[in-house]
């Protein structure tokens, strides 16, 4: 009985050590995660502040183009016409010819920033 009692005394501390081991791991897991999404956000949020005002920039070029062009062809909505072909042409080239391109620098640049 005695015996059964050693082995108790000798596995209890063990046992502890690895409990705090686990702890201390996922603590460890937690803040590489909190460190990790903290990093991303903080290099996406300036990135999309600039995104919105380059779109606002680009939304009132493009009108001053439109109203330009109509004023040129004596005709309003000719200008916001060709504004519009304009850019259904560089979709289309952008879709057959850079969609691949474009789609594989996104997905490095993003896993780039996940595993810095």
């Amino acid at each position: 009985m005695s015996n059964m009692k050693e082995k108790e005394n000798i596995l209890e501390p063990l046992w502890e050590k690895a409990e705090d081991f686990g702890k201390t791991s996922l603590e460890l897991l937690k803040l590489r995660a909190i460190d990790k999404a903290s990093d991303v956000v903080s290099t996406v949020i300036p990135n999309v502040v600039v995104v919105v005002f380059v779109i606002m920039f680009l939304a009132f070029l493009n009108l001053g183009i439109a109203f330009w062009l109509g004023a040129l062809w004596d005709s309003v909505y000719l200008g916001f016409f060709a504004v519009a072909a304009f850019y259904i042409l560089c979709g289309i080239v952008i879709h057959f010819f850079l969609h691949n391109k474009i789609k594989e620098k996104l997905r490095n640049a993003i896993i780039k920033l996940l595993l810095k």
